[in-house]
């Protein structure tokens, strides 16, 4: 049962103008739903798009115009600019309603983050499932316009809320304070580090932060020496350095160290999503050229709805897999199964610039699929948390993105990953392990090497785990760490 959630602060003292970020969000919400009407109109009006491939106005597939083109990327752009703006700030923004200084704030906090996916994966079963079925099999005017309807809505409840939303004011960009903390530590590189650093170095933090006050640390110590306060730093009456990029604060070079232990567990993470990124790309061409069809019924599955068993994160279907499935199966796999079928038994039909499709039922996909819900489950979870959590306050809508990032990163990496096996098994005996039709190729080999990538890719994470250090707050901000805390990001 989930813990009770602390209510948002809507006292009078906790709101606040519009901040730029607030304004920032409006104007991605808008950009977002301006796409999203843009790629409906392309298919409601045959001027927007090319004929269909054998009609009677497009009998050999006759393609786009520029203008249907510039129309297309243009839905496209405003769609990826509303998507920047609104991804990597409503996680933040959604957790900012909660008190961290409370218990039940912090309950909350971790709630969220549980409720957030939970309606985030709501949302794309919706998508992939009723969408993708009308899209394909009703209408692709109707399918692309319903998520420009429910985008409408969203604006509307959102801009509707803006009174009740508790808004943190922002700061200053805190890339200058990192910038400002190598430069200085470049600069001191030959300066020798006092005997008790701890209560030697620079310490300031300005009194309206809502950056928590951080202990001094030994790790990056090469960093530490941004804050040796030397004959020529002059400070202000209230505190602070004449100079910014002449000394830094204990506290700023700590807020930079968080953001630096956090890009190896970051790198693990992309290494992961490649595998993730698997169950939307092939595993959808695996279905295309597998039986689709419901317990012998006319009613065929949709390739694309296939990933929602990825999203039905069925933990009930771990032991049954492990303990009646794994061992009929240990010697096979479910590609070399599908593929033989395809190329030895009688098949079902003919997909088009694909090959043959084989009698295997694409059901078997579902073990896998659900597995991988299940991984997912943790893994995006939790480094969510674990990104909001040791990032500094003031950086909350930056962790967002790192999240969103490590999973765009991953996409573009797997693409590489693809183009490097297309060159390198083009020409070899086995051949091209990853053809338009699968049933000329060895998708198996490639699944095992992702498998091989995965097993590298954990054992790099252990170690990053045993090593990271969580951020702690101190009171007086001059706590030295006495040694590291050894348990894991998980």
């Amino acid at each position: 049962m989930a813990p009770p959630i602390s209510p948002p602060c809507l006292a009078p003292s906790c709101a606040t103008p519009i901040s730029v970020a607030t304004r920032h969000w409006v104007f991605a919400s808008i950009a977002s739903f301006i796409g999203l009407l843009l790629i409906d109109l392309t298919a409601v009006f045959k001027g927007l798009h090319p004929p269909e491939c054998g009609s009677k106005e497009g009998s050999h597939c006759v393609s786009a115009t520029p203008l249907q083109w510039l129309f297309l990327l243009g839905g496209f752009t405003s769609l990826i600019i509303g998507a920047a703006g609104i991804r990597p700030c409503n996680l933040a923004f959604g957790a900012d309603q909660f008190n961290p200084n409370t218990e039940s704030g912090k309950r909350g906090i971790n709630s969220f983050f549980n409720w957030y996916f939970f309606t985030l994966t709501f949302a794309q079963v919706v998508s992939v499932t009723l969408v993708v079925y009308i899209q394909s099999d009703v209408s692709w005017a109707i399918g692309l316009g319903i998520p420009a309807i429910f985008m409408f809505i969203s604006c509307i409840l959102f801009f509707g809320g803006t009174k009740m939303y508790v808004k943190v004011k922002p700061e200053g960009s805190p890339f200058t304070s990192m910038a400002r903390v190598l430069v200085v530590a470049v600069k001191k590189r030959g300066l020798k580090m006092p005997q008790q650093p701890a209560v030697s170095l620079y310490n300031y933090t300005p009194l309206k932060s809502i950056n928590s006050a951080l202990p001094y640390s030994n790790q990056f110590s090469f960093l530490n020496k941004a804050a040796i306060i030397t004959p020529e730093d002059k400070l202000n009456p209230n505190g602070s350095a004449s100079d910014p990029w002449k000394l830094c604060s204990i506290q700023q070079v700590e807020e930079f160290k968080c953001v630096i232990k956090v890009l190896p567990i970051w790198a693990a993470a992309i290494t992961y999503f490649i595998a993730m990124t698997q169950q939307t790309q092939y595993v959808v061409f695996q279905a295309l050229q597998s039986n689709r069809h419901v317990f012998n019924s006319s009613f065929k599955i949709p390739a694309a709805s296939y990933t929602v068993f990825t999203m039905l994160t069925l933990v009930f279907f771990v032991p049954i897999y492990d303990r009646l499935i794994v061992p009929r199966l240990r010697s096979i796999t479910v590609e070399q199964k599908r593929r033989n079928l395809a190329l030895t038994k009688p098949t079902l039909g003919y997909e088009p610039h694909r090959g043959e499709i084989s009698s295997m039922s694409a059901l078997w996909l579902i073990p896998q699929l659900s597995l991988a819900g299940f991984a997912e489950s943790f893994t995006a979870i939790g480094l969510v948390e674990f990104y909001y959590k040791q990032f500094p306050e003031n950086m909350r809508s930056v962790a967002g993105a790192f999240f969103f990032c490590g999973m765009a990163a991953s996409s573009y990496l797997n693409s590489f990953l693809v183009t490097i096996i297309h060159h390198t098994t083009e020409g070899a005996a086995t051949g091209n392990w990853l053809p338009e039709d699968l049933n000329k190729g060895r998708l198996d080999y490639f699944y095992f090497l992702i498998t091989g990538l995965g097993i590298l890719n954990l054992g790099y994470f252990l170690v990053c785990s045993r090593w990271y250090m969580y951020k702690e707050k101190s009171n007086t901000g001059m706590v030295e760490m006495e040694k590291k805390d050894e348990k894991s990001v998980v």
